[in-house]
């Protein structure tokens, strides 16, 4: 499992740590980490054109005595100072001892000085590594103007970017980004992952993440601010039939969904519980006939979802059109409930909040711009914020779903993350059966937070295998995740 810890709680265990060991050994312990990750990039020191953007804190002392390292191996090495009066004083001393040197003779970008800015424009253009120490995780906001041009120019360039910690201009703590920010090709942090290294849109910003080990574990606490589930997590939540067990002891899960403008959705949210886990499917809709017909094995009942039979969860919304009064009589049933699509709207607030069984709310982003009342660029720009605000509002577990799928406990807490999808899922249909995977691990015994992390991740998975590189159907995302399954199983 990838762990994510607040800047908080980062700077608390460097000061402890720091309080153990000699002065200065934590920053050479990043850089030394730091330099190794450039090293393994670029793959030929000697002879490279490196360039650091040097800010005024932590990172960029990082940078610099990562720089003097590489210059010591051979690189041309120089240093393009934001702050000069500022700077690290060790690391500068360190690189210039190296043969490495300031960019723009010394004038460094901050002093924009028309000789000097085209000189470090020029190096910029001409490197061969970018290393990107402008600002630490600490910062907050879109890169001042000065910082921003060149991080303009390093786009421009054709250079290969090295973010210190985390890319300079995104949020270390919700991901957000909020102006101007460095795009890297590699993200070298330390100690941890910060949460903005695993959400969106900063995600987008780091590129690979490599996390080197400065000795931290020792001194952070067990629980984190968020979690990424790996494998190894996934394959332990996943339930496995016994040697006793029946269908009715695998858990049955109920699916009401569809209409009779939306017969495809409840197929679909079907096809994604028959994989789920659980023992049998119930289905309660007007989209009887279609279901049947695609899946002869589902129990069909016309008569609502409180004459359909025993379930140990249920699955309302997908297709659901107007029908109120079937997400109304779902929510009122004790047993985990899963609200999505339609079902999202039609739900009543205080109905969610009043249940005392556990609820699993399952919106895109602009499902839950409704649900908050904002537009969906404020949830698009701020994941983190957003699912959690969900979760408190309605007293349930909110699955974000997007480009990184975020989960958030009704009791807040952690919250989790998931990356294994793919574009290519962004489908019509695909979030049916999601729903519909996650309904049946809710009903085969998993918490909320384990079923939707768990579907998330397997639905994800599912997306790259049926897509494969090229588009793939929801139908065809449903038939992939035995083949998921068994891939995290093994």
């Amino acid at each position: 499992m990838r762990t994510a810890y607040s800047v908080e709680t980062v700077r608390a265990a460097e000061r402890e740590l720091m309080a153990r060991l000699p002065e200065g050994a934590l920053m050479q312990r990043a850089a030394a980490g730091l330099a190794a990750a450039c090293a393994d990039l670029i793959g030929r020191v000697y002879g490279s054109r490196v360039v650091l953007l040097v800010g005024s804190g932590d990172n960029g002392g990082d940078a610099l005595y990562a720089g003097a390292r590489l210059a010591r191996r051979g690189a041309a090495v120089a240093a393009v100072l934001l702050a000069p009066e500022r700077v690290h004083p060790g690391g500068l001393a360190a690189l210039l001892r190296a043969g490495g040197r300031i960019a723009g003779s010394g004038t460094g970008a901050g002093a924009a000085a028309s000789a000097g800015v085209g000189a470090v424009e020029e190096a910029i253009l001409r490197a061969d590594l970018v290393v990107d120490g402008i600002v630490g995780i600490g910062g907050t906001g879109g890169l001042r103007p000065d910082a921003a041009r060149l991080a303009a120019c390093v786009g421009e360039s054709g250079a290969a970017v090295v973010a210190v910690d985390l890319p300079s201009g995104v949020d270390a703590d919700t991901g957000e980004v909020r102006g101007a920010a460095v795009r890297a090709d590699l993200t070298v942090t330390f100690g941890t992952h910060k949460p903005g290294l695993l959400i969106d849109p900063a995600r987008e910003y780091a590129g690979s993440v490599r996390l080197v080990d400065i000795g931290l574990g020792d001194v952070l606490p067990a629980e984190a601010e968020l979690e990424a589930l790996q494998h190894v997590d996934v394959a332990r939540l996943l339930p496995v039939p016994g040697a006793e067990s029946d269908k009715y002891r695998r858990g049955v899960v109920g699916i009401a969904a569809g209409s009779a403008r939306y017969p495809g959705a409840a197929v679909l949210a079907v096809s994604g519980a028959l994989r789920g886990g659980a023992g049998a499917v119930r289905y309660v809709g007007p989209a009887g006939d279609a279901v049947v017909s695609r899946f002869p094995e589902t129990l069909v009942s016309d008569q609502g979802p409180a004459k359909a039979g025993r379930v140990q969860a249920w699955v309302v919304g997908p297709g659901a059109g107007d029908d109120a009064s079937t997400v109304a009589e779902v929510l009122e049933a004790d047993v985990p409930v899963l609200v999505d699509a339609d079902g999202l709207r039609l739900a009543d607030r205080d109905a969610v909040r009043a249940r005392t069984a556990p609820t699993l709310m399952t919106p895109h982003a602009g499902e839950a711009a409704a649900l908050l009342g904002v537009a969906r660029e404020e949830v698009e720009g701020a994941r983190l914020a957003s699912a959690r605000e969900l979760a408190s509002r309605y007293g349930a577990t909110v699955l974000l779903k997007g480009s990184t799928t975020l989960v958030a406990d009704a009791a807040g807490g952690v919250v989790r993350v998931n990356a294994t999808g793919t574009p290519w899922l962004a489908t019509a249909g695909s979030g049916d059966v999601l729903s519909g995977l996650a309904g049946s691990l809710l009903a085969s015994g998993l918490s909320a937070l384990d079923a939707g992390s768990a579907a998330a991740y397997l639905h994800g998975l599912a997306g790259r295998f049926a897509a494969d590189g090229a588009p793939a159907g929801a139908h065809d995302v449903a038939e992939a995740i035995p083949g998921a399954w068994r891939d995290v199983r093994d």
